[in-house]
Protein backbone atom coordinates (compact mmCIF):
# COMPACT_ATOMS: atom_id res chain seq x y z
CA UNK A 1 0.00 0.00 0.00
CA UNK A 2 1.29 3.46 -0.91
CA UNK A 3 2.08 5.80 1.95
CA UNK A 4 -0.13 8.91 2.07
CA UNK A 5 1.48 12.31 1.77
CA UNK A 6 1.53 14.38 4.95
CA UNK A 7 0.67 18.04 4.44
CA UNK A 8 2.83 20.06 6.79
CA UNK A 9 3.63 23.38 5.14
CA UNK A 10 4.63 26.29 7.34
CA UNK A 11 1.73 28.76 7.05
CA UNK A 12 4.17 31.65 7.65
CA UNK A 13 5.86 32.75 4.44
CA UNK A 14 8.13 35.47 5.88
CA UNK A 15 8.93 36.35 9.48
CA UNK A 16 10.99 39.40 10.41
CA UNK A 17 10.94 39.86 14.17
CA UNK A 18 7.33 40.42 15.24
CA UNK A 19 6.26 41.03 11.63
CA UNK A 20 5.10 38.02 9.64
CA UNK A 21 3.37 37.38 6.34
CA UNK A 22 1.34 34.20 5.95
CA UNK A 23 0.58 32.28 2.79
CA UNK A 24 -3.13 32.84 3.40
CA UNK A 25 -2.66 36.61 3.53
CA UNK A 26 -0.57 36.43 0.35
CA UNK A 27 -3.47 34.67 -1.37
CA UNK A 28 -5.72 37.61 -0.49
CA UNK A 29 -3.20 40.06 -1.94
CA UNK A 30 -2.81 38.01 -5.14
CA UNK A 31 -6.59 37.74 -5.45
CA UNK A 32 -6.99 41.52 -5.14
CA UNK A 33 -4.25 42.18 -7.70
CA UNK A 34 -5.61 39.72 -10.28
CA UNK A 35 -9.17 40.99 -9.75
CA UNK A 36 -8.05 44.58 -10.23
CA UNK A 37 -6.16 43.77 -13.43
CA UNK A 38 -9.09 41.81 -14.87
CA UNK A 39 -11.56 44.57 -14.01
CA UNK A 40 -9.30 47.16 -15.70
CA UNK A 41 -9.01 44.89 -18.74
CA UNK A 42 -12.79 44.60 -19.01
CA UNK A 43 -13.20 48.38 -18.70
CA UNK A 44 -10.95 48.86 -21.73
CA UNK A 45 -13.23 46.64 -23.80
CA UNK A 46 -16.64 47.90 -22.65
CA UNK A 47 -18.23 50.83 -20.79
CA UNK A 48 -19.59 49.91 -17.37
CA UNK A 49 -20.71 53.37 -16.29
CA UNK A 50 -17.88 53.96 -13.83
CA UNK A 51 -14.84 56.22 -14.15
CA UNK A 52 -11.27 55.13 -13.43
CA UNK A 53 -11.16 57.23 -10.27
CA UNK A 54 -14.46 55.77 -9.05
CA UNK A 55 -13.10 52.30 -9.76
CA UNK A 56 -9.98 52.97 -7.67
CA UNK A 57 -12.13 54.17 -4.75
CA UNK A 58 -14.62 51.33 -5.07
CA UNK A 59 -11.84 48.75 -5.17
CA UNK A 60 -10.41 50.02 -1.86
CA UNK A 61 -13.89 49.97 -0.30
CA UNK A 62 -14.55 46.44 -1.58
CA UNK A 63 -11.25 45.18 -0.16
CA UNK A 64 -12.12 46.68 3.23
CA UNK A 65 -15.66 45.29 3.03
CA UNK A 66 -14.30 41.82 2.28
CA UNK A 67 -11.72 41.84 5.06
CA UNK A 68 -13.89 43.47 7.74
CA UNK A 69 -16.98 41.48 6.75
CA UNK A 70 -15.00 38.25 6.63
CA UNK A 71 -13.57 38.81 10.08
CA UNK A 72 -16.83 39.96 11.68
CA UNK A 73 -18.65 37.07 10.02
CA UNK A 74 -16.22 34.61 11.59
CA UNK A 75 -16.59 36.28 14.98
CA UNK A 76 -20.41 36.28 14.84
CA UNK A 77 -21.07 32.96 13.10
CA UNK A 78 -18.38 30.67 14.48
CA UNK A 79 -16.86 31.71 17.80
CA UNK A 80 -18.92 34.52 19.37
CA UNK A 81 -18.59 33.36 23.03
CA UNK A 82 -14.78 33.37 22.77
CA UNK A 83 -14.76 36.91 21.38
CA UNK A 84 -17.31 38.18 23.91
CA UNK A 85 -14.96 36.99 26.67
CA UNK A 86 -11.95 38.59 24.99
CA UNK A 87 -13.09 41.43 22.67
CA UNK A 88 -9.56 42.53 21.73
CA UNK A 89 -9.10 39.14 20.06
CA UNK A 90 -11.50 40.34 17.35
CA UNK A 91 -8.66 42.49 15.99
CA UNK A 92 -6.05 39.67 16.15
CA UNK A 93 -6.50 38.67 12.51
CA UNK A 94 -3.06 37.06 12.53
CA UNK A 95 -4.60 34.29 14.68
CA UNK A 96 -6.82 33.40 11.72
CA UNK A 97 -10.55 33.30 11.28
CA UNK A 98 -12.29 34.62 8.17
CA UNK A 99 -15.78 33.76 6.96
CA UNK A 100 -16.83 33.59 3.31
CA UNK A 101 -20.39 34.51 4.31
CA UNK A 102 -19.26 37.59 6.20
CA UNK A 103 -16.95 38.65 3.36
CA UNK A 104 -19.78 38.29 0.85
CA UNK A 105 -22.11 40.39 3.02
CA UNK A 106 -19.39 43.01 3.49
CA UNK A 107 -18.79 43.30 -0.25
CA UNK A 108 -22.51 43.45 -1.03
CA UNK A 109 -23.16 46.18 1.53
CA UNK A 110 -20.20 48.26 0.34
CA UNK A 111 -21.17 47.78 -3.32
CA UNK A 112 -24.81 48.73 -2.76
CA UNK A 113 -23.94 51.82 -0.70
CA UNK A 114 -21.30 52.94 -3.21
CA UNK A 115 -23.65 52.57 -6.18
CA UNK A 116 -26.47 54.33 -4.33
CA UNK A 117 -24.25 57.27 -3.29
CA UNK A 118 -22.76 57.66 -6.80
CA UNK A 119 -26.00 56.97 -8.67
CA UNK A 120 -24.55 53.98 -10.53
CA UNK A 121 -26.19 50.72 -11.58
CA UNK A 122 -25.40 48.09 -8.96
CA UNK A 123 -26.03 45.25 -11.43
CA UNK A 124 -23.74 46.72 -14.08
CA UNK A 125 -20.93 47.23 -11.57
CA UNK A 126 -21.55 43.76 -10.10
CA UNK A 127 -21.17 42.26 -13.60
CA UNK A 128 -17.78 43.94 -13.84
CA UNK A 129 -16.49 42.44 -10.59
CA UNK A 130 -18.26 39.10 -10.20
CA UNK A 131 -16.37 37.42 -13.02
CA UNK A 132 -13.15 37.93 -11.01
CA UNK A 133 -14.51 36.48 -7.74
CA UNK A 134 -13.58 32.84 -8.53
CA UNK A 135 -9.91 33.84 -8.67
CA UNK A 136 -10.05 34.94 -5.04
CA UNK A 137 -12.07 31.87 -4.06
CA UNK A 138 -9.56 29.54 -5.71
CA UNK A 139 -6.54 31.25 -4.16
CA UNK A 140 -8.26 31.27 -0.76
CA UNK A 141 -8.71 27.50 -0.93
CA UNK A 142 -4.99 27.10 -1.70
CA UNK A 143 -4.36 29.15 1.45
CA UNK A 144 -6.66 26.77 3.35
CA UNK A 145 -4.67 23.82 2.00
CA UNK A 146 -1.36 25.35 3.11
CA UNK A 147 -2.86 26.07 6.54
CA UNK A 148 -4.04 22.45 6.78
CA UNK A 149 -7.68 23.43 7.36
CA UNK A 150 -11.03 22.66 5.72
CA UNK A 151 -9.82 19.19 4.66
CA UNK A 152 -12.27 16.56 3.51
CA UNK A 153 -13.47 13.21 4.83
CA UNK A 154 -11.22 10.27 5.55
CA UNK A 155 -10.49 8.33 2.38
CA UNK A 156 -8.54 5.42 0.92
CA UNK A 157 -7.93 7.02 -2.50
CA UNK A 158 -4.25 7.13 -3.51
CA UNK A 159 -4.13 10.93 -3.38
CA UNK A 160 -5.50 11.09 0.19
CA UNK A 161 -3.40 13.31 2.42
CA UNK A 162 -2.72 13.40 6.13
CA UNK A 163 -3.35 16.80 7.68
CA UNK A 164 -1.80 17.54 11.10
CA UNK A 165 -5.15 18.72 12.52
CA UNK A 166 -7.07 15.90 10.82
CA UNK A 167 -5.81 12.89 12.72
CA UNK A 168 -3.89 9.90 11.40
CA UNK A 169 -6.20 8.91 8.54
CA UNK A 170 -5.67 10.19 4.99
CA UNK A 171 -8.29 12.72 3.94
CA UNK A 172 -9.53 14.17 0.70
CA UNK A 173 -7.65 17.40 -0.14
CA UNK A 174 -11.04 19.05 -0.63
CA UNK A 175 -9.43 22.50 -0.63
CA UNK A 176 -7.67 21.60 -3.89
CA UNK A 177 -10.88 20.24 -5.41
CA UNK A 178 -12.66 23.47 -4.50
CA UNK A 179 -9.77 25.59 -5.75
CA UNK A 180 -9.97 23.88 -9.13
CA UNK A 181 -13.77 23.88 -9.39
CA UNK A 182 -14.99 27.04 -7.66
CA UNK A 183 -11.80 28.80 -8.66
CA UNK A 184 -10.50 27.76 -12.07
CA UNK A 185 -13.58 26.15 -13.66
CA UNK A 186 -16.04 28.76 -12.42
CA UNK A 187 -13.76 31.55 -13.61
CA UNK A 188 -13.55 30.06 -17.11
CA UNK A 189 -17.33 29.63 -17.27
CA UNK A 190 -18.05 33.19 -16.11
CA UNK A 191 -15.37 34.67 -18.36
CA UNK A 192 -16.78 32.88 -21.40
CA UNK A 193 -20.38 33.90 -20.55
CA UNK A 194 -19.67 37.58 -19.98
CA UNK A 195 -20.58 39.87 -22.90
Amino acid sequence: KEKSMTVNINPVLIKLGPFQVGWYGLMYVLGFIVSYLLVRYQMKKKAFGISSQELENLFVYLMLGLIIGGRLGYVLFYDLPVYLNNPLEIFAIWHGGMSFHGGLLGVLIVGIVFCWRHNRSFWKIADLFIVTAPIGLGLGRIGNFINGELYGRATSVPWGMIFPKGGLLPRHPSQLYESALEGGCLFVILWLLKD
